[in-house]
Parts: structure tokens; sequence; C-alpha cells
């Protein structure tokens, strides 16, 4: 899933931005949101890589200067698309915290809501996040990521860590079913398909070497014909948070 590199943006710019107005046209009669709206489109239907700020004004019939004047720059528009995909994460702060179930029921909710964007956006993977500028709609996403963790016990840390563990599993096995999705795509077989194609190879090859590997020719055999691939992202994401949550659970125990 590995992209091309995106150029740094300006800090103070995509701040700026980020929390300023997206609907007030310039001179052009662009705003920010069809600038975002369209770059996200063209993301969503051909990967990060694609989009630029020439190939953006191409989708919106507009000249390439003209874009600038609203965003300097692809660093700072990377910026803006990342909040904007999780704008309608949540109808509030609080709709994780009503879900039934408490603690847990909520952040099983979270985690299956940030599954759904990173599936519907596969291109959030090549988005570099370490040093991303925090606006809107992300800044309300940890909000409401973090309520459900509040007066169980845990510190502020444990809070935050336990939240990133149960997210980092998600985009991992999101990660899985884009990467899935797109050999798929470039080799033209489904899973199914490749799979009963080299079973027979596979089955002749390891055969010899049964004895010094059983345990990876019986397990892979195994997940081969349960799943009819190596991987089964959503089964991977399901089982996966489950053993995090119960882990989860024995900490808030241990607290209180």
């Amino acid at each position: 899933m590995a992209g091309k590199k995106v150029s740094a943006p300006d800090p103070a710019r995509s701040l700026a931005l980020l929390w300023g107005s997206h609907t007030k046209p310039g001179r052009s009669g662009l705003t920010v949101r069809a600038i975002v709206d369209t770059a996200i489109d063209l993301a969503d239907a051909q990967g990060l890589d694609a989009v630029s700020m020439r190939m953006v004004a191409e989708q919106l019939k507009a000249g390439t200067m003209s874009l600038y004047t609203h965003v300097p720059g692809k660093g700072e528009l990377t910026d803006l698309m990342f909040d904007s995909v999780y704008g309608d994460l949540y109808a509030d702060a609080d709709e994780p915290s009503r879900q039934p179930g408490g603690w847990r029921g909520a952040l099983e909710f979270i985690a299956r809501r940030n599954w759904d964007v990173l599936t519907k956006h596969a291109w959030i993977h090549d988005v570099p996040t370490m040093r991303n500028a925090l606006g809107p709609n992300i800044t309300v996403k940890y909000e409401a990521e973090l309520r459900p963790l509040d007066s169980l016990g845990l510190t502020d840390v444990e809070m935050d860590s336990a939240l990133t563990l149960v997210l980092t599993h998600v985009h991992g096995t999101a990660r899985a079913g884009a990467e899935q999705l797109r050999t798929q795509r470039e080799s033209g077989l489904s899973d199914e398909e490749w799979w009963r194609q080299i079973s027979p190879t596979l089955t002749s090859v390891m055969s010899g070497a049964a004895q010094h590997f059983p345990l990876a020719g019986r397990v892979g055999t195994s997940v081969g014909e349960q799943f009819q691939s190596v991987i089964d992202p959503a089964h991977a994401l399901s089982f996966g948070l489950t053993r995090i949550l119960d882990g989860i659970s024995l900490l808030i125990d241990e607290r209180s």
C-alpha cells in the first residue's frame, strides 16, 4: 500500500485551513469544501498518488493556479482530506457512549465505525499520521472515543493507550483488507480462484516437507480451507478485538 511520499505540509497553514471556513467561495467561485471533496473522490477511485493540484483542477474544470488561492499545496490538501473523511464518523461526541454494553460496547462501536471509514477510503493508509494537524473532526473523534473510557479508574495515559491499542488493530486489519483487494484487482483473480490455482502445486511441494514443517502445513491448510485465502481481514478484526477488549477489561478490574 505504500505510495509516493506526500510533501510535508506547513502546520500553521494546515491548522488555519482546518479550522477556517470551507464554504466561502473565492473570486473563481471555488470553495475549499469543493476542492477537498473532489480530491477525496479522486483518491477513493485512484489512490492518493493520483491526487495533485492539477488533477483536482481538471476535475473541477478550473485553472490549477486558482486552487492555490485556497490551498497552498498537496500536503495541506491531504490534511484537509484526512480530517474531512472523519466528519460523519459520529452523530455527536456522545454517540459511542450511548451504545449498549457499556465501555466494551462503545469500543466495539468505535472499532466498527473506524473500520468502515478505512475500508471506504483505503488511501488513508498512505497518509502520515504521527504529526498530522489536529483538525476539528479529528478532535471531535478523539473526544468521542475517550469518553466511554472516562471514570473507569484508568489514568489518562492508560485511556489513551487503550484507545490506541484498539485503533491500531483496526488500522492493521483494514490495511490487510485493502492490500487484499488491490492484489485481487491487479491479478484479476479472487482469493478463492487464486487458492484453487495454487492448491495442487502447494500440496505437491509441501508433501515432502510435511515431516519438517508439520504445524506450518497443517495450520496453513486449515486457514486456506476455511477462508479460501491466506487471511480474512474481517475475521482478524473480530478475533483480535475480542482479545484486546478482554485485556482492557482485566486492567479496569485491577484499577477498580
